[in-house]
């Protein structure tokens, strides 16, 4: 039995969205999942203030008895406890997968920094909302229950990572980043102008040299400008990738939809950094 305990670190969870997500696990006689109380909680922006988010993460890190650890939602927030859960993180916590996208990419980054678990990019409980988001929330179950069927298709050996292209840009330069020298480091973004994603790659591009290489994930839902930006996003990921001579490597499966692959960081097994 894969024991898979639940937390928001940022925007709280909907019920019937943990609800639909409860009857999708039927079908996994293996998996038992544990929504923490404070999935549900209200505090302005976020599920919960700091101190009740941080408790709740704790709470399904350190628990002996959890197997795994999924994050229900994304959503701005998990930055402003990750140096702290990371510190306060005992034993239990050390070989648990830890899985969730977008803003969860702070805890994700400063995990892996730590050598804690095994995190990974990938669905989370909130993406049944989306059209097609059953089959996104079996994605992510059936790799918390040790599968891989829903793993990235371009993983090649070398050790990986996956971010929120915003995310990504605001952990570089800070406590939380990890070295992610040698690996290939995939990227996408949602709802930003095309500006602001040649923007994000001008920051990026001076913090990731030394790595394998770039993929580029869906860029979506981008706004419409008072002009056009003149290049597509793949474009903008060639241009800082040849000004700072870092490999473009191609497309990546990953993005803010139903089809968002996961991508463990380090090798494609999860395994830890030595």
């Amino acid at each position: 039995m894969t024991r898979v305990a639940i937390c928001a670190p940022g925007k709280p969870l909907e019920r019937e969205h943990a609800d639909a997500v409860l009857a999708i696990a039927e079908e996994f006689e293996g998996v038992e999942l544990r929504f923490h109380e404070q999935c549900f909680a209200r505090h302005g922006h976020f599920a919960g203030d700091d101190e009740a988010r941080l408790a709740a993460l704790l709470d399904c890190a350190n628990d002996p008895a959890v197997d795994a650890v999924w994050f229900a939602h994304g959503g701005y927030g998990s930055n402003r406890i990750a140096a702290e859960a990371v510190s306060q993180m005992e034993a239990a916590a050390r070989g648990k997968p830890f899985l969730g996208y977008s803003d969860t990419g702070y805890l994700l980054a400063a995990l892996y920094r730590a050598g804690i678990g095994r995190p990974a990019h990938g669905p989370m409980v909130a993406d049944v909302r989306r059209e097609g988001g059953a089959t996104a929330v079996r994605r992510a179950l059936d790799w918390l229950a040790g599968g891989d069927v829903g793993l990235e298709g371009k993983l090649d050996g070398r050790p990986a990572t996956a971010f929120n292209l915003m995310t990504l840009a605001m952990l570089c330069g800070t406590d939380l980043m990890p070295d992610l020298a040698g690996h290939v480091v995939m990227v996408e973004e949602v709802s930003e102008h095309l500006y602001a994603v040649d923007r994000l790659f001008f920051h990026i591009s001076q913090h990731l040299r030394g790595i394998a290489g770039l993929r580029l994930g869906r860029v979506s839902e981008v706004p419409e400008n008072d002009r056009p930006f003149g290049g597509s996003a793949q474009d903008i990921a060639e241009y800082w990738c040849a000004k700072a001579n870092i490999p473009y490597l191609g497309l990546a499966d990953i993005g803010h939809d139903a089809d968002n692959k996961i991508v463990p960081f380090g090798l494609a097994g999860g395994a830890l950094r030595s």
